[in-house]
């Protein structure tokens, strides 16, 4: 791996307005471009809206849909990427070759090549279909990158597995933090009223994006993602309302020992970037401990237990999601 300058995106997407989403994601860019950004990652369906999505009809999310990577939004990403140099991330919904609707985040590299990651766990429509692939891919800037989407990085082995694919870079888009969720210790829902008054009251909302709603409740599981598997890990989320959910940001970055390099907690859009050197990469606890695996001891993680439920049932269990 060589040394890369990375930058993680927090913003407020528009629903439903790609141009508008379009356009927040080229001000990043050129912002980005300024401080010697080589990769930037923005948030899960960052150009589509996300949450809004649930209640869409299949014709109506098939409009917003593009297909990869001849719709506009990739083609624009390509062309950005080409005119900065800089290998660019973004999330949308796509539509298949196969005709299915896909939860996809796609990565654009400056040597006109791209990479195409659909969610492994997608549940946020009844209409739409999960991928089946791992996605691990070499870049110009000289490093092997993974991508996980949000729920993805839930499920420990779809990390190990990204590692195990070479993975060095970890992309971990997201639409999360202040949810609604079945589990009582996990989240919570924020006061749509707290990001209304985000300016007279920062504080406030700040308090909520670092409680167990948002930054508290990451720390408990992602640096051991990072840390456990030896890989620098790009954290970028939505940032304040989506539909009738507060999103909490918390964008940052962390390096193969789980450690927080920068990050965000400002109730705002906002961009943080870090260098990511190698040396950190190869004696690094979790690559170490990669080495000692006895996968002849492992059998039973690939055998189903009977208890396997789609993601779906289980993330919107015993919950009004309307």
């Amino acid at each position: 791996m060589n040394d890369i300058r990375a930058a993680a995106v927090q913003f407020n997407h528009a629903s439903g307005d790609k141009a508008e989403n379009l356009n927040t994601i080229m001000r990043f860019i050129d912002r980005a471009a300024l401080q010697g950004v080589q990769l930037i990652v923005f948030p899960e369906m960052c150009i589509t809206g996300y949450w809004h999505v649930r209640r869409l009809s299949r014709e109506r999310i098939n409009d917003l849909a593009e297909s990869v990577p001849d719709g506009d939004s990739t083609r624009k990403l390509l062309n950005w990427s080409a005119k900065n140099n800089m290998t660019i991330g973004a999330g949308l919904i796509e539509r298949g070759d196969d005709g299915q609707l896909y939860n996809s985040y796609v990565v654009a590299m400056p040597n006109g090549q791209y990479s195409c990651h659909r969610k492994l766990h997608c549940f946020i429509s009844e209409h739409m279909a999960s991928g089946n692939e791992y996605t691990v891919f070499d870049t110009p800037h000289g490093c092997r990158i993974g991508v996980l989407i949000c729920y993805d990085n839930n499920i420990g082995e779809n990390v190990r597995m990204t590692a195990l694919h070479g993975a060095e870079i970890l992309l971990s888009p997201h639409q999360t933090g202040g949810c609604n969720s079945p589990s009582p210790g996990c989240m919570g829902t924020i006061d749509p009223t707290f990001w209304e008054q985000r300016h007279e009251y920062p504080s406030r909302i700040e308090a909520e994006f670092r409680s167990h709603k948002g930054r508290a409740w990451l720390l408990r599981w992602l640096p051991a993602r990072a840390h456990d598997n030896g890989l620098f890990l790009v954290y970028s989320n939505g940032v304040g309302a989506d539909d009738n959910e507060v999103r909490t940001g918390n964008a940052m970055i962390l390096d193969p020992y789980g450690e927080i390099l920068t990050e965000t907690c400002r109730a705002a859009d906002d961009m943080v970037v870090a260098d990511l050197e190698a040396t950190r990469l190869e004696m690094s606890t979790g690559r170490r401990w990669i080495r000692t695996r006895r996968p002849h001891l492992y059998g039973k993680l690939t055998e189903p237990t009977g208890q396997e439920t789609d993601t779906r049932s289980v993330r919107f269990q015993n919950l009004d999601i309307t």
